[in-house]
């Protein structure tokens, strides 16, 4: 039997050709304040904690996606995702930003359902979050994310989330320097950085549009 030839995910690149290869992803649980509290968390008790994706359980803006199977409660939530070039271990938080390679809208796509029933079990979130094409990224703009932009994502033109980019509880660099104290961080890691309040449902045959200040959008849609 011949040895698989696996390729490696990766991520447009606003304005180039070439594209940006994805070692892992990591995500933010509950860094808005209004989407704790939605959540039935109370934001000052929390400090940051994180879960993964697979790294290709990432879409790339345009793509029409096969509706996921075994949930009856599939949610959005759009967020700023941070690129690193660079990487590192225990590393300060002035230091952070000299890891980014650059930033993009993404959506963290949960099964809802699945995340409750997790919950009440005391078991993890895997199934929830880490499923296939559950981490839509638009292209990634070059440079240190802003610490203060809109943040939006529609359902069919009706905006679902609203919010800004200053409202996260934990700044960018904090959430590099957190969790470069759990894991050596590297080149082509992916950090998506919490979503604000309005996470809501998603219905076969929807489409989602994802907005951050000017940077490229990311657009996906589901099969009927």
């Amino acid at each position: 039997m011949k040895l698989p030839r696996l390729i490696m995910p990766t991520v447009a690149i606003a304005r180039s050709a070439d594209r940006f290869p994805v070692r892992r992803i990591y995500c933010v649980g509950l860094n808005y304040a209004e989407h704790a509290r939605e959540m039935g968390n109370d934001p000052q008790r929390h400090p940051p904690f994180f879960f993964s994706k697979p790294p290709d359980a990432v879409v790339a803006s345009g793509s029409r996606l096969p509706f996921p199977v075994n949930t009856s409660d599939f949610h959005h939530e759009v967020e700023l995702v941070v690129v690193l070039g660079a990487g590192g271990s225990n590393v300060k938080s002035e230091h952070a930003s000299a890891l980014i390679f650059g930033h993009a809208v993404g959506i963290d796509l949960t099964r809802r359902d699945l995340q409750a029933a997790a919950k009440k079990a005391g078991r993890p979130w895997d199934m929830a979050k880490g499923f296939d094409h559950s981490a839509p990224i638009g292209a990634l703009s070059l440079g240190i994310p802003p610490a203060k932009a809109p943040i939006s994502l529609s359902v069919d033109g009706q905006v679902r989330q609203s919010g800004d980019l200053q409202d996260m509880i934990w700044a960018v660099p904090e959430i590099i320097a957190i969790l470069s104290t759990l894991v050596a961080l590297a080149p082509g890691d992916l950090i998506f950085t919490g979503t604000p309040s309005g996470v809501g449902p998603i219905a076969r045959g929807q489409s989602l549009h994802g907005s951050i200040g000017a940077l490229d959008p990311i657009d996906v849609s589901f099969e009927a």
